[in-house]
């Protein structure tokens, strides 16, 4: 052991190795009536064993190895058997590709979804400009003024947004926005269009592609296997307008809240750019037997057929 620079006295490597232990265990082990820990939280298990480490030090060794057990995220578990089969035609599409073979000119993918029980919020007092050192405030009180569901189409190809506002979610809103969506002069004349939803209740796997297929014959509809949203692209642009357009929320009904998304839809049409998909079928696919080796699988079951 060196000592270290600025003549502090060395610590046994026994204790670095304590203090990342004490860091990776469960919050709730030992009895404590934790959600999370924090580094004081380590600090203290380590001096209760003898370990002479000061606050700083602890943080330091923590962060040589990115341990940050005060940080958490939310996180959904696979729980589709099949989600390997239902997300390979998805990643596929997202390459430009269906049933091995590469798209023509005129197919078009499109990523659809509702953004639903968007509230029309008033603030009781207005908001405050954010100043040097300091953010902008925005009051926390406010007042309800109603909902409305906002159902979008992304053209995965283009990145061109086709939008429309209902009262709420339903079948008939979501066939009525895509009908007024393949009016639109880019998919009246397609060959082929491949319409990637979830499992919701207006495009239910059991009761959707028939009704669709009826009304039109050139849709395919291509659904997402449970709980898998982050495969939908449309997420990221509903991700862009909640941060850019709709929060804070301060309108004085759901006018105003329409006119706030529809402008924003125009604005962000001015210049449209497809995201950039990176996530392969391969890597879903690496990312399956991780999960078949520690035997996270639903039911025990293997998601590769």
């Amino acid at each position: 052991m060196h000592r270290a620079p600025g003549g502090r006295g060395p610590f046994p490597p026994q204790e670095t190795t304590l203090v990342k232990a004490l860091a990776c265990e469960r919050p709730t082990d030992r009895g404590r009536p934790l959600a999370r820990l924090s580094v004081f939280d380590v600090c203290q298990a380590a001096w209760r064993q003898g370990c002479g480490m000061s606050y700083a030090t602890v943080w330091r060794r923590l962060h040589e190895d990115a341990l940050r057990p005060w940080f958490y995220r939310p996180w959904l578990f696979p729980r589709d058997p099949d989600l390997l089969t239902k997300a390979g035609p998805v990643l596929e599409l997202y390459h430009g590709r269906w049933q091995g073979q590469p798209l023509g000119l005129r197919d078009v993918v499109l990523s659809a979804d509702e953004l639903t029980q968007l509230q029309a919020l008033s603030r009781s007092h207005p908001h405050v400009p954010p100043g040097p050192g300091k953010p902008g405030c925005y009051e926390f009180e406010y007042e309800r003024h109603g909902t409305l569901c906002y159902l979008a189409f992304l053209d995965v190809i283009s990145g061109r947004v086709y939008g429309e506002t209902a009262a709420q979610n339903g079948i008939e809103p979501f066939d009525a926005a895509m009908a007024h969506c393949l009016q639109q002069e880019r998919y009246r004349d397609a060959e082929r269009v491949f319409l990637i939803v979830d499992n919701g209740c207006a495009h239910h796997p059991r009761t959707s592609p028939e009704r669709i297929r009826a009304q039109h014959p050139h849709v395919t509809l291509v659904h997402l296997p449970v709980h898998a949203s982050w495969l939908n692209q449309v997420e990221l642009y509903f991700s862009i307008l909640k941060r850019k357009a709709l929060h804070p929320a301060d309108f004085p009904d759901t006018e105003a809240l329409k006119a706030r998304i529809m402008r924003f839809q125009c604005r962000y049409n001015e210049a449209p750019q497809p995201f950039r998909w990176n996530y392969t079928r391969q890597d879903l696919a690496a990312h399956v037997q991780r999960l078949q080796e520690r035997g996270w699988l639903p039911g025990g079951k293997s998601l590769e057929n």
